[in-house]
């Protein structure tokens, strides 16, 4: 039993959308996946291909693999060709764009050539687009949307959540269905109708294992595994070059729980010892279990009393002030980084459904590293701050911030008794008073370096890659290199440094600052 997946078309723009020309065959019962792109514009990198990562991961978990993609042009010989070699040999074909008002839009007339049929427009899909466009005039190109093969059906999702009726009906001819191209409308289409292509048979079972070896030296392992498990196991090894947890992702599917239990012990006692790494593929949605599960244990080492101190400020903080009163210092360095999420976590514990923006600050240097822009983007998209800039001395720039946002009373600050004339601090501290007036929160005052490497790798959570080249402190440019203290030699003789979590000292620290 198969599905094929036909998407059509040139790669127009609609909106901000494009309109993905392609081809998947998929197979219910193999787990092989082969791909073939055909077509000037993705060959040439001017148009990305969305749909079909959507589609085969829909499919995937509908227990459909995906056996074969190909990208063709809006050329009509084509178009017929594959519908007709592909609606022979499975049991549905899925197109993907093609559809539409210009003369390039040319997959309803594949499809009448491939199944000898003439085209009529289809009276229900006029009523559609005269609501839609506001014509009925079939001369009107608007109108080739409801030109369709003479034995067509209209089919109208529901949407799995909503059970709101879809407005606009999906065409399917014989064993056809024919999707938009727009990424957002495929999507939207597949969701309300995804039900067709579900295997009612499928049960697969994953596993995934990471692994901080490289590749090469675990092949000997992977090939055991697979030799022994292949019948019922599928093992996939993925090489990760900038993780910063593991280098080598592996992935098991199988049919059978008990299969993949067998090969999973088997692989994890099989891989050299300490090279199976803890990992969390998504620290920040699991940000408060992972968060209070340290607050709720038994465990009474100096980290864990130190995780529930920082719990239990944050928690006051949110007690003496709103959100809209809190803002957090986030700079892209690690002891703000560990601010952020047990911020983040204690918020959504408070406040399960907020969905609303917090406050972050950022005062910038005079020449950042590139690399911690960088990071703090990505975890203002992934903590869904709302992040407060400004460029000077901070004096100034909380002066700045008085004026412009006056409704803010508290700032967060990752702030250690360790760093510079911060021994004084209380977790509560109101700024000087020659300063704009702020309350200081200090939630981390009494965490080591250790505490901090510690929370951050114990619980998956990204930061900044600047640390994993030898940084420990950051500053700026101007001031700040790799800690001279995590010097090596490599085998070629080539001078590196060590990742700022091996660095034992703690009075090293700042060493890499001028």
């Amino acid at each position: 039993m198969g599905i094929n997946l036909v998407p059509v078309g040139n790669g127009k723009t609609s909106s901000d959308c494009i309109e993905l020309d392609m081809y998947c065959w998929l197979d219910f019962l193999h787990w092989s996946y082969y791909t073939i792109m055909i077509g000037d514009e993705i060959l040439k990198g001017q148009t990305q291909d969305t749909n079909s990562h959507f589609l085969c991961r829909h499919l995937f978990t509908l227990g459909v693999k995906v056996k074969k993609i190909s990208v063709i042009g809006d050329d009509l010989e084509t178009i017929s060709d594959e519908i007709v070699k592909f609606s022979q040999q499975y049991t549905h074909v899925i197109t993907s764009g093609g559809i539409g008002p210009t003369h390039d839009d040319l997959t309803f007339e594949g499809l009448s050539q491939a199944f000898g049929e003439p085209l009529f427009h289809h009276p229900e899909l006029v009523k559609v687009c005269r609501k839609f466009f506001g014509t009925d005039d079939i001369k009107s190109p608007k109108l080739k949307l409801a030109y369709v093969p003479r034995s067509a059906k209209l089919l109208y999702g529901v949407h799995p959540q909503t059970g709101e009726k879809a407005r606009y009906p999906l065409v399917n001819v014989r064993n056809v269905y024919v999707f938009p191209g727009i990424p957002s409308l495929m999507e939207r289409a597949f969701l309300m109708l995804q039900d067709i292509f579900k295997n009612p048979e499928a049960e697969t079972h994953t596993e995934e294992v990471y692994v901080n070896q490289d590749e090469v030296s675990i092949t000997h392992v992977l090939n055991q595994v697979d030799q022994q498990f292949r019948k019922n196991v599928i093992l996939g090894s993925y090489p990760e070059f900038h993780n910063s947890y593991y280098k080598v992702k592996l992935t098991m599917e199988s049919e059978s729980s008990q299969y993949l239990k067998e090969a999973h012990d088997f692989l994890t006692t099989t891989l050299p010892k300490g090279s199976v790494v803890s990992y969390e593929k998504d620290p920040i949605r699991k940000s408060t279990e992972q968060v209070y599960d340290i607050v709720n244990s038994e465990d009474q080492s100096q980290f864990s009393q130190r995780v529930r101190h920082s719990v239990r400020v944050v928690e006051e903080c949110l007690e003496r002030y709103r959100l809209e009163e809190i803002c957090v210092g986030f700079n892209g360095g690690k002891d703000c980084t560990v601010l952020l999420h047990v911020f983040y976590a204690v918020v959504k514990k408070k406040y399960p459904d907020f969905q609303g923006k917090l406050n972050s600050l950022y005062i910038q240097s005079k020449s950042p590293f590139p690399e911690v822009l960088q990071f703090i983007q990505t975890s203002k998209d992934s903590y869904n701050l709302n992040q407060l800039s400004f460029e000077g001395r901070i004096k100034e720039c909380l002066g700045q911030l008085q004026q412009l946002h006056p409704e803010i009373k508290a700032v967060l600050m990752g702030t250690r008794e360790t760093d510079p004339y911060s021994s004084h601090l209380d977790a509560f501290s109101m700024t000087d008073q020659d300063w704009p007036q702020y309350m200081r929160v200090n939630p981390l005052l009494q965490w080591g370096y250790q505490d901090v490497w510690k929370f951050l790798r114990d619980l998956s959570l990204p930061y900044c890659k600047l640390y994993d080249r030898g940084y420990t402190s950051l500053g700026s440019m101007d001031n700040t290199h790799p800690n001279p203290s995590l010097q090596y030699i490599d085998s070629h003789g080539v001078l590196r440094y060590k990742p700022a979590y091996q660095l034992s000292e703690d009075h090293r620290e700042r060493d890499g600052r001028n």
